[in-house]
């Protein structure tokens, strides 16, 4: 199972669509068995989902996240966990072990394309 996490400076950033990084990580579903840093910056929502799909990602562990967004990864066929803050390391090591959910209150509910400059607040 592969699992992609929003990251930037090994935090977890707060928000999908403006990610410039991914940490993908490669696992045996229950250990973490590699990791390596992609970038992704110029992809943008829309795009993510394809990008995420060609490097096999399997799930994405992210920050604030809109409708538009979910529906991307959701059509490739992604799971999805949002509202996660941290240390990437150990977001994952959390998912692992069951113990991440989604956060309701990190769902975006705006749309943000052609936005310059724009700083989303989703779940603050």
């Amino acid at each position: 199972m592969k699992i992609a996490v929003t990251c930037v400076n090994n935090e977890v950033f707060g928000h999908f669509g403006k990610c410039p990084s991914f940490m993908i990580y490669e696992t045996d579903g229950k250990k973490v068995l590699s990791k390596e840093l992609v970038d992704a910056s110029g992809s943008g929502h829309s795009a993510l989902g394809g990008f995420l799909s060609g490097h096999g990602v399997d799930v994405v562990l992210c920050g604030g996240i809109g409708q538009g967004a979910r529906d991307v990864l959701a059509q490739a066929g992604i799971s999805l966990v949002y509202g996660v803050t941290g240390p990437v390391d150990a977001a994952v090591e959390k998912y692992l072990s069951g113990a991440l959910h989604s956060d309701e209150s990190f769902q975006c509910n705006h749309h943000h394309e052609g936005e310059e400059g724009h700083q989303c607040h989703c779940g603050h």
